[in-house]
């Protein structure tokens, strides 16, 4: 079976490092996926949720708010601004973040802060996302 080597950075750390079959990440236009020996390609990513496909069989899931996927013929690299594994989103937080957002929108904010907001609203969006998702997949 043949893989690919991926790194998922953030700004604070390494998410992944390894080998993997197949990935899915998020693209600004749709959902892309990547097999290895892929075309050379870079392209911005939105806010969701990284799959890996593991070479045992198993997958694996990381939260990133947005950031670069850069493809490479031997490597694959997500730079992303921020980005978590996907059992460590806490629904709690999120839903919070995502009323926060929704209260600033609300309370008639312009310019900078009105685009600030829609940020946030996204982000928290599609962490609450990625939580129903992964639940999905867990059968819960």
């Amino acid at each position: 079976m043949s893989t690919v080597k991926i790194e998922v950075v953030s700004s604070e750390k390494t998410l992944y490092s390894g080998e993997v079959t197949m990935l899915v990440v998020p693209g600004v236009a749709g959902e892309l996926g990547i097999l290895p020996n892929h075309a050379p390609l870079l392209t911005n990513i939105k806010p969701g949720v990284i799959k890996l496909n593991l070479p045992d069989g198993k997958e694996d899931f990381i939260y990133v708010s947005g950031g670069i996927l850069e493809v490479q013929p031997d490597k694959v690299t997500v730079l992303a601004d921020v980005a978590e594994r996907g059992d460590a989103l806490d629904e709690a937080r999120a839903e919070e973040a995502r009323l926060a957002a929704e209260d600033k929108l609300q309370s008639g904010v312009t310019g900078m802060d009105y685009a600030a907001a829609q940020v946030e609203l996204a982000q928290a969006a599609a962490q609450l996302q990625a939580i129903k998702k992964l639940r999905q997949r867990a059968g819960l």
